[in-house]
Parts: structure tokens; C-alpha cells; sequence
């Protein structure tokens, strides 16, 4: 029997990622801070015919106790094949008016919570000598945007993370590695819509065009569900790479990154943001 657990299951991502997983054969532990927002899930379970393969579980992956809780349950599996940290969200902002508290919160989330939820499940995998971890990065994580500093930060660091813990864990027959998404028809970017500014800001003409960019670019928006389909083909591969960039455009902006000088960069997004 072969156990998968994802993080931040109960929307998003990791809501069809679950459902993915499970039509593919796999008992999934889904996990949610709350489970009374369940409901979507498991409609859509019902709908798929694998009730039964999805099992929930409390988790808050920046709580102690929680992560305490999740590893007692842990000891109750008698393999975990699949580890899917999904759990996160993005803080919208610019840097000089986000509270310092804002990037700790985005941190403890997207960063902090993949590095506890990682370690309560290494053991189980280093003893078994097999097993997959799966980080859910983004575009941000390889390319930094203007209005979006905590969230890039934080993908950023799960970036490096993940290559070290990839070269830590290969001797014992584990694999890790990054989903990098662009965008894509999710509830993650309303955060960034719904960002406020002080009065008489400096960077309300950035955000303005921001989000003009934005709002334009979503009839481009990914279907969700490629994503969820790409973790079930790494789930299976033997020898997954490290990296999965995926969406429009994201592989040619990747390759431009690397191939361009930043000045030449900085000058294209000031002219599309017209700032």
C-alpha cells in the first residue's frame, strides 16, 4: 500500500494534487490547518470515486504542537512513499511598508513549515531507503518581482533548501525535488490583489500597473490541473530531475534569466510596468 502526504490540501494545488494521487492509486493523508474546509476535497473526491484512498488530517505546519501531533500519527503508517509540501500563500506588498512581522509569517509557512513537516517524515523514508519529496516552489523562487519580496524570498530559500536536502539524501534512496508553476487559476494571487497601500504612497502607480498586468495576463493563467497531473508522473518516474518548471512562458523567461545581463532585465519589466 502506498501512503502520499500533501500539505495544504483543502484548495489550490494541493486540493487536485490529493485527488491525482489517489486516482492513481496512492492512500493520501491530506492535510489542512482547518479541517472544516474539507467540503471541496471531498465533493470532489465523491466525484472521482476515491473517497476511500482520502484520509484527513489537522496539520498546521507552522504550530509545534501540530507538527508534534502529525509525527505521533506518522508512527501509525507502515511506509510514507510521497511527501508533497504544498502548504503556503502569497504576501503581497512592498518592502518598505511590510511590517517586518509579514515576511516572519510568510517564512514560518512557506519555508519554516516545509522544513518541519520534512523532518518529521525523513526518518520513516531514511529507514525504509526510498521515498519522494516534493516541494512546491514557483516561478518566484528563480526570478524576483517588484510587489512580491516576501513571497519571492521565501521561494527562494526553498529553492536552495531543496538542493541541499537533495544531495543529503540521495545516499539513502530518497529524491527531492522542486515544482516550479507560473501562473495559474488559483486563490494564491488574491492575496496579492487584495494588497493595500498606505495613503500618498510612493508605489501606488507600481501597483497600479501591477495589477493591470495582472488582470491582463489571466485569460493565460494555467489550468491547475497540469500541475496536479505533473506530480503524479514524477510520483512514478525512478529517476526524477530536480527542477519541473512549468506554465506559459516559463521555461523562455527562465532561459532568458540566465542568459541575459540584469541591467537588460531591469529595463524590460520597468517598461512593461511603466515604472
Amino acid at each position: 500500500m502506498k501512503h502520499a502526504i500533501i500539505t495544504g490540501s483543502s484548495s489550490g494545488f494541493g486540493k487536485l494534487i490529493a485527488i491525482e494521487l489517489a486516482k492513481s492509486g496512492y492512500q493520501v493523508i491530506a492535510t489542512m490547518r482547518n479541517l472544516n474546509k474539507k467540503d471541496g476535497l471531498m465533493e470532489l473526491a465523491a466525484a472521482e470515486k476515491v473517497t476511500d484512498q482520502i484520509h484527513l488530517f489537522p496539520l498546521d505546519v507552522t504550530i509545534n504542537e501540530s507538527i508534534e501531533e502529525f509525527k505521533k500519527f506518522l508512527q501509525s503508517l507502515d511506509s510514507v512513499d510521497l511527501l508533497v509540501n504544498n502548504a503556503g500563500y502569497a504576501q503581497g506588498g512592498f518592502s518598505e511598508e511590510l511590517e517586518v512581522d509579514a515576511y516572519r509569517k510568510q517564512f514560518e509557512t512557506n519555508f519554516f513549515g516545509v522544513i518541519a513537516v520534512t523532518q518529521a517524515v525523513l526518518p520513516i523514508m531514511r529507514q525504509q531507503r526510498y521515498g519522494k519529496i516534493i516541494n512546491m516552489s514557483s516561478i518566484s523562487g528563480r526570478f524576483g518581482f517588484p510587489g512580491l519580496s516576501a513571497y519571492a524570498a521565501s521561494k527562494h530559500a526553498l529553492e536552495g533548501y531543496s538542493e541541499s536536502l537533495r544531495l543529503e539524501l540521495k545516499p539513502f534512496g530518497i529524491n527531492v525535488v522542486l515544482i516550479e508553476p507560473g501562473s495559474y487559476k488559483t486563490d494564491i494571487w488574491k492575496s496579492i490583489e487584495e494588497v493595500s497601500i498606505r495613503n500618498q504612497s510612493p508605489y501606488e502607480s507600481s501597483l497600479e500597473a501591477i495589477m493591470y498586468e495582472l488582470k491582463n495576463a489571466e485569460a493565460s493563467y494555467g489550468n491547475p490541473h497540469d500541475v496536479a497531473r505533473l506530480v503524479a508522473g514524477i510520483a512514478s518516474a525512478n529517476s526524477p530531475q530536480l527542477r519541473y518548471p512549468i506554465g506559459k512562458g516559463i521555461k523562455n523567461t527562465l532561459l532568458i534569466k540566465n542568459l541575459l545581463p540584469w541591467k537588460t532585465i531591469e529595463k524590460f519589466v520597468m517598461k512593461k510596468l511603466n515604472i
